[in-house]
């Protein structure tokens, strides 16, 4: 009868209990999925960077257990590569420092690779969380969307069709004129995301270190939002390789060029970086400006629309390795262009949800006025806003676009500021702005209220 290989321990992680979110601390080298080879030059290159070194302090820069770091310590002291430099009353009261054997072996290895960073985590024990939070992602309901945008004042029709794309997963593509909102509208897409995902510092592929982590990406949780995880965590350790986080938004502009979607190798650590995709992994990727990246436009909609029909990203290392990491994130483009001058038939049909995002209506445009001058401080003058509806707005042709009020109250205050006076609207402020915006403007009332005849 042949005897079965005990199971990964991330094996069953899809088939785990949905609480605590992050995964249980290693006890064993073997619990950790790691080489031990790995985590012998780990620690190595620790020692020979920071010098003797108490094992907690070890514990705190390598995020591995004091059992795991224990059991490769013993290992490493046997062969002679480090010893005990110290030792107190308690068992984790303990300093360790390399022999000179051990600081040789450091040095090559340091030569080799300078990353003496965060454990990582297997690729499998990547894909198995990826997969296991993308199944447990809250539904978005019609209540939290309104919630997110009762002040956006957008059309409920497209307020509809933006909480349908969201529910259902689906990519969208936003078009409209610049300035209509579509960039901000994508970024406020992620407010709608809920719940806490945890993702590794690292992830090891074959004998190379992929960063994932990345503080500008995957934010902290706020206060509100770690209760529940506190709560989970009192009841059993959790491993330190892995950081609970908001669900990340990555937004790429006009510079994305293709190479930046593949792993970026990075001299100073010896290692790569993921790419946006991956770091996107179980939150939403925005992909702003479509059609001004040096990648064509219908090129890198079908790379994203086939990775997220699949599940699943194709990347590679330097040396030729290929493989795939999951790919389960909300996809949103936003163009100022025609789509379909910019997108043929057949690349429009793979984009979910096509959202026209235009000017508001009159009352809506008044709306978010008022609004902009109670967040601003600028005091409110309806006959003045009447003036720039009636007579700037509608002599030039130019649409109420969500971008104007802000615009607008912005350089009144700075006007203001420049003159040591409160800021106000009036017919002249509405004038200084509007002039200083456009270009050829030449509202009515300028000559008559900025600049008064002297006699």
């Amino acid at each position: 009868m042949l005897a079965l290989e005990p199971p990964s321990p991330y094996a069953q992680l899809l088939d785990a209990e949905p609480d605590p979110l992050l995964p249980p601390q290693p006890k064993s080298v073997r619990d950790s999925g790691l080489a031990q080879q790995l985590i012998v030059e780990l620690i190595a290159k620790a020692l020979y960077l920071g010098g003797k070194s108490h094992l907690p302090v070890l514990t705190a820069r390598l995020h591995l257990s004091i059992n795991v770091l224990r059991e490769v310590l013993d290992f490493m002291v046997a062969e002679h590569v480090v010893e005990v430099a110290w030792r107190g009353d308690s068992d984790i009261d303990v300093q360790y420092q390399l022999t000179s054997a051990g600081k040789q072996r450091a040095s090559a290895w340091l030569e080799r690779s300078p990353y003496a960073g965060p454990a990582p985590v297997t690729l499998e024990a990547y894909r198995a969380m990826v997969e296991r939070q993308a199944l447990q992602a809250p539904p978005l309901s019609a209540d939290e969307l309104a919630a997110e945008f009762a002040d956006d004042f957008l059309a409920p029709a497209v307020q509809r069709m933006l909480g349908t794309a969201m529910h259902a997963g689906r990519s969208m593509l936003l078009y409209g004129p610049s300035g209509s909102g579509k960039s901000l509208l994508a970024r406020r897409l992620g407010g709608l995301l809920q719940g806490l995902v945890a993702v590794p510092h690292a992830v090891v592929v074959g004998q190379d270190i992929v960063l994932l982590h990345d503080p500008a990406v995957h934010r902290a949780p706020l206060p509100r939002q770690t209760r529940g995880a506190q709560h989970a965590n009192e009841r059993r350790s959790s491993d330190p390789r892995w950081v609970l986080c908001q669900r990340p938004v990555v937004v790429l502009d006009a510079s994305l060029d293709e190479g930046m979607l593949d792993l970026q190798p990075d001299a100073a650590s010896g290692c790569y970086r993921a790419p946006p995709q991956m770091k996107a992994n179980n939150g939403l990727l925005i992909v702003d400006d479509l059609g001004r990246q040096r990648v064509p436009a219908a090129g890198l909609l079908n790379r994203f629309a086939q990775a997220l029909e699949q599940e699943r990203s194709p990347l590679s290392l330097a040396g030729g390795y290929h493989f795939q990491v999951p790919c389960r994130l909300r996809l949103v483009f936003a163009t100022s262009q025609s789509p379909s001058a910019l997108l043929d038939e057949a690349a429009l049909r793979r984009v979910g949800y096509k959202i026209p995002v235009g000017a508001l209506s009159a009352a809506n445009y008044r709306a978010l006025f008022r609004q902009q001058c109670l967040g601003m401080g600028v005091a409110y003058d309806e006959a003045a806003l009447r003036y720039l509806l009636d007579e700037l707005h509608a002599g030039s042709g130019l649409p109420l676009l969500a971008c104007y009020p802000r615009e607008i109250l912005s350089r009144i205050v700075d006007f203001a500021a420049f003159l040591g006076e409160p800021p106000q609207m009036s017919l002249a402020t509405m004038d200084q702005a509007w002039i200083s915006m456009f270009a050829d403007a030449a509202p009515r009332a300028v000559d008559a209220v900025v600049e008064p005849r002297i006699v």
